[in-house]
């Protein structure tokens, strides 16, 4: 299951879809304003522990760097995000 999530942190829709990809065991797909999820703790601190996916398209907009070292984030285009719902059993989006 892939999850999306374009909302940021700080907004309901943002946590909420997080929360859903976390009590599903999903993957979740961060664009738009919802890449700021990277920054900090924001993942931790909803107990996601999945993989999450960032448009960086999106992360390069915002001014935010390279997503480091969580094992957790890999980056993708759009044509990546394309391959992951055609692959993916079930999508569910957007919050």
């Amino acid at each position: 299951m892939l999850v999306i999530v374009r909302s940021a942190p700080d907004t309901i829709d943002g946590k909420r879809g997080i929360k859903i990809a976390r009590d599903m065991a999903a993957d979740v797909v961060l664009l738009q304003n919802g890449v700021y999820f990277m920054q900090a703790e924001h993942l931790d601190d909803l107990g996601f522990c999945g993989t999450a996916y960032v448009l960086s398209d999106d992360r390069k907009l915002r001014g935010l760097g390279p997503i480091g070292s969580d094992r957790r984030a890999k980056e993708i285009t759009y044509d990546g995000l394309v391959d992951l719902m055609t692959e993916s059993n079930n999508v569910v989006g957007m919050f």
